[in-house]
């Protein structure tokens, strides 16, 4: 081995160092939280460039975020293999594909990705309903339509699939109703030459599956393919993948069963779990235990949520690299109000102590929790931003000048002002704090609705260690007794994720 390709392993503890070195064949990489993992994947993708065994130009690396392969990218760039590289989410990487090809397969030109698909459901929700139409409904429909395709449903198998799994169609529809209003949104943006997010996946799968000639134009870029977070991987993703492989096995998968907390959109572990029966037999399989992230203390609180689990065996016990810290706090306040004060009263002190107002964050189970939050924090005189599923929103605190920059920071772009982010705690996922406040750990809450022992259970369960694993240096976690100020109606009791 030469002194550049032994130079990238440095610093990699023994897993990680197996990880990086087993270039061939198909691996599998348990990696929780804290791991290393982009750091493990990233040295593994430029150690095996380095040596030879890979040609950069034929390596794709696909993940979640926008956020998440900027910041591989950044990874690669800095061990000299980016601009070969490429590292994109699953979409990114299927449009660049499909406008490469596009000319070579159809006479027209390629659609328009919709800029405002709603606007479309809207429509063809009018054209086949008499009821009212209003956002929220709009809104689920949406959603509903895009569940169907990542699931791979189509609108033909809808009645069925919801008679099999008792699923309900949004807005009070009938199953066929929702099938009438699916249908009239694919017409409709075919007749606007539109498509939609996921028909870019879509349509990639059925030229790849349709045309030998296309197979083989977009395999040649993809001899080496890493999918990073492989258990929030959708049965449509899991399509894309293996028809972008076919008989290829130079597959590496990367992710935490314990950190899957999107099923609701069609994510799960199961092929992670049996990526082995799938792709086996493996060249190697790694278990990245060693969390150089949180605390002993953080840790042990995460290990202790996953204890119980009836699925504990698929978890990783993580194992905390850092020094000892402060022990976790837990707090029970009276109403939310006390709660949404006090916590904002310990980021204060923890401001006027020297730390960075960004180096703390507030995770709630659900939206309507954070508007207490922003109240609280106001009156505290701290900057903020919320974050939502639906993405970023900063404080009215900031002048123009420091929103922009907030808006900057919050897309990876740089800027230094910085304030506390409030985050639901799917949204926070991928991120990490210096110090976390985890509200609202009440049953009904978290978890919510308090669903009895099964799926939703585990989900609930999984996002609450996803919560704990945010925290770096210090974790506070609490819930009120009460929603109202004046404490009346104490019928709240604590989570039974509360440690």
């Amino acid at each position: 081995m030469d002194a550049t390709a032994e130079a990238i392993l440095d610093g990699l503890d023994d897993a990680q160092r197996m990880a990086a070195t087993a270039v061939r064949g198909p691996v599998r990489i348990i990696a929780g939280a804290g791991a290393g993992k982009t750091r493990t994947v990233t040295r593994r993708i430029a150690y095996a460039c380095a040596i030879k065994a890979w040609d950069p130009h034929a390596t794709l690396a696909v993940t979640f975020s926008v956020k998440a392969a900027a910041e591989m990218r950044n990874r690669l760039s800095q061990l000299d293999v980016a601009s070969d590289v490429k590292a994109a989410t699953f979409h990114s990487a299927a449009l660049h594909q499909l406008r490469r090809i596009w000319p070579d397969v159809c006479e027209g030109p390629m659609p328009f990705i919709s800029r405002n698909p709603r606007e479309i459901v809207e429509h063809s929700l009018r054209r086949v309903t008499t009821q009212q139409v209003d956002d929220d409904t709009v809104r689920n429909l949406q959603a509903e339509i895009n569940w169907c395709k990542i699931s791979l449903i189509a609108p033909e198998d809808y009645e069925r699939v919801c008679a099999a799994i008792h699923h309900q169609p949004p807005a009070g529809l009938e199953p066929s109703q929702f099938v009438d209003v699916y249908k009239a949104y694919e017409t409709e943006k075919t007749n606007r030459n539109e498509i939609d997010f996921d028909d870019i996946l879509l349509i990639t799968c059925h030229l790849i599956e349709s045309d030998e000639d296309v197979a083989a134009s977009i395999r040649s870029g993809i001899t080496w393919l890493t999918v990073d977070e492989y258990q929030d991987v959708s049965p449509l993703q899991h399509r894309l993948l293996t028809r972008w492989l076919g008989d290829n096995r130079n597959i590496c998968v990367v992710g935490d069963p314990a950190q899957t907390i999107y099923s609701f959109a069609g994510a799960s572990s199961y092929n992670l779990l049996n990526f082995a029966s799938e792709f086996g037999p493996l060249t190697a399989d790694v278990r990245l235990n060693n969390d150089y992230r949180s605390t002993p203390q953080i840790v042990n609180y995460a290990n202790r949520v996953l204890e119980a689990s009836p699925q504990r065996a698929d978890y990783l016990k993580l194992n905390s690299k850092r020094d000892q810290g402060r022990r976790v706090a837990q707090t029970v306040y009276n109403s939310d109000l006390e709660e949404a004060r006090g916590v904002a009263a310990r980021i204060r002190r923890l401001v006027d102590e020297g730390a960075s107002p960004g180096d703390c964050a507030i995770l709630t189970r659900v939206n309507a929790q954070q508007k207490i939050l922003c109240r609280a924090l106001g009156e505290q005189h701290l900057r903020y931003r919320v974050k939502r599923d639906s993405g970023w929103q900063n404080s009215a605190l900031a002048d123009d000048a420091q929103t922009r920059l907030a808006m900057l920071e919050a897309l990876g772009a740089g800027g230094d002002v910085k304030g506390v982010t409030i985050s639901t705690i799917h949204a926070s996922k991928g991120l990490e704090f210096k110090h976390v406040f985890l509200i609202g750990c009440s049953e009904g809450l978290i978890p919510y609705g308090s669903p009895p022992e099964g799926d939703l259970l585990e989900e609930e369960r999984r996002l609450m260690y996803v919560a704990v694993t945010r925290a770096e240096d210090t974790l506070d976690v609490s819930y009120a007794r009460a929603r109202e100020d004046d404490g009346s109606d104490r019928g709240r009791r604590k989570s039974r994720f509360f440690r």
